[in-house]
């Protein structure tokens, strides 16, 4: 099953990319850190374009720190 990333312009299994999230989920419950640069390089290593990929981490980290 594929979804189509208009941004990224290409179509990504999304049972890889649900895998890659729960994969650096718990890495990153594990181990106490941000989970920011545990998954930009596996979306690099999955051929998604670098901007969009460090994009992905920055948004993660922007969710994670914000404060109302």
């Amino acid at each position: 099953m594929h979804i189509y990333l208009p941004i990224a312009e290409l179509s990504v299994n999304i049972f890889i990319i649900l895998g890659m999230g729960a994969a650096v989920g718990f890495l990153s419950g594990m181990f106490g850190v941000g989970g920011g640069f545990l998954i930009t390089p596996l979306l690099i290593f999955y051929n998604i374009p670098p901007v969009v990929a460090v994009a992905t981490g920055a948004n993660q980290a922007s969710i994670v720190f914000r404060k109302d």
